[in-house]
């Protein structure tokens, strides 16, 4: 492999010129966690959190050389930005995870054969857990915390927007480990060039499993390019279907959320599927979404609708782009259905598989919607901004599947490990 300069001061007793070195490290970090108590992996992520909020300052100033590359109005500057009340939800989502039960060790099955044989399934770590992704410093300690409380090694690759904020991130991680005497290693920082990015995705026999967070141009190469297993996670093509049946105070309130709470995150809705029956409550609808200065792409009938209610620069005719598409930002797409099928064929069509959510009384068209919409995570009258591992009581999440295998939706502790097989006997042979 290419030599590299480490992203930080390696452990001392550890002189390293190369990649291989440090994933080798990394390697034999993941099986010293195995040694760790419980009571120390709770303390130290506890120390942990109470270090990030304790260097706030050096980590807000190392944010602000990386937002000074980035224009304000790109759609990735707010999942850039820290704040104090950023580096404290942070922390606080540390602290919640220090506080869950660790699934390592847990007996998922266990069954005794008429030979005598007692075979138990018991959840283990993965191991070496390596995540690549974007303009989200969070992510480095979000990862952190789930790999350490999972006894995983984990191997970060940060990009280059984020470079600053993720070393400083790192360093305060390193230096509550190495006053553990853990091995540091037991979170590698990889450089932020895209070099980097191919050592991580061929480095079988090092790294278990690689996670991309980012966007669907992301996901697709690593996916394409890695010869280690992946887990996709991320990109949200988002749909809001208001049925015939709904409240409309509730499908204002939930769309407004579901569209502006963060517009630049993967759970914000962006498509909204109208029935013909309540276009007349659009402008009732978008009255709070013209407010925040959402732009709206819609099609004729609800164009039709809006029209003289919306502000009319912000209100345009639908394509066929705009259907389909992650827009990061404050922009939605609106789409006239008939029925609930053609929604449910809408949304089969352009669904990223990620959120989608139904606003109906009618318990049978939310029944079937929940039943058939194909998705890891359908909602029913909920925004789906909910779609988050804190959210849905995880503390935190490693990032959200929109796979079927292994795991799927926000991605907590469970779905860190793997499992293997104990089986216990007294000198049984097998005829």
């Amino acid at each position: 492999m290419q030599l590299l300069q480490p992203r930080s001061a390696p452990v001392p007793f550890l002189v390293m010129t190369s990649l291989t070195e440090y994933l080798q490290a990394t390697k034999q970090a993941s099986r010293v966690l195995a040694e760790v108590s419980e009571e120390q992996i709770e303390l130290l992520l506890r120390q942990s959190a109470d270090a990030l909020e304790r260097d706030a300052e050096v980590i807000l100033a190392a944010n602000k050389l990386d937002l000074a590359r980035m224009a304000p109005e790109d759609p990735t500057f707010d999942r850039l930005l820290l704040n104090r009340e950023r580096i404290h939800a942070i922390a606080n989502d540390v602290r919640a995870v220090a506080g869950l039960p660790s699934p390592v060790g847990k007996i998922l099955e266990e069954r005794t054969r008429p030979n005598g044989l007692k075979i138990s399934k018991v959840a283990t770590p993965i191991g070496v857990i390596g995540i690549i992704y974007e303009a989200r410093p969070n992510v480095t300690i979000d990862s952190f915390s789930l790999c350490f409380k999972s006894r995983n090694a984990c191997v970060l690759k940060g990009g280059s927007d984020a470079s600053f904020s993720n070393e400083a991130l790192a360093d305060c991680i390193h230096r509550v480990l190495r006053e553990a005497s853990i091995p540091q290693e037991t979170l590698l920082l990889f450089p932020s060039n895209r070099t980097a990015v191919g050592e991580m995705l061929h480095a079988r026999g090092f790294i278990d499993v690689v996670i991309p967070r980012g966007s669907q141009k992301l996901i697709d190469f690593v996916r394409e390019e890695a010869t280690i297993p992946v887990i996709e996670t991320g990109a949200g093509s988002v749909h809001i279907y208001v049925d015939k049946s709904a409240d409309v105070s509730i499908a204002a309130s939930v769309i407004f959320n579901a569209k502006t709470r963060r517009p630049s995150v993967c759970n914000t809705v962006d498509t909204v599927l109208i029935h013909e029956s309540r276009l007349g409550d659009l402008p009732q609808i978008g009255e709070p979404l013209a407010a925040a200065r959402v732009r709206i792409f819609a099609d004729q009938s609800a164009f039709d609708h809006l029209r003289g209610s919306y502000d009319s620069s912000l209100l345009e005719s639908a394509k066929e782009e705009h259907f389909g598409t992650e827009f990061l930002s404050l922009k939605l797409s609106i789409a006239t259905v008939q029925s609930i099928d053609e929604a449910l064929v809408h949304i089969q069509r352009h669904s990223s598989g990620h959120s989608e959510s139904i606003i109906a009384k009618d318990q049978e068209a939310i029944e079937r919607f929940l039943r058939e919409v194909d998705a890891a995570a359908v909602y029913a009258n909920v925004s789906t901004a909910f779609t988050d591992g804190a959210q849905f009581g995880l503390g935190a999440e490693i990032g959200i599947s929109t796979q079927k295998l292994h795991a799927r939706g926000p991605m907590g502790l469970e779905a860190l490990t793997s499992y293997k097989w104990i089986v216990r006997g007294n000198g049984q042979v097998r005829p």
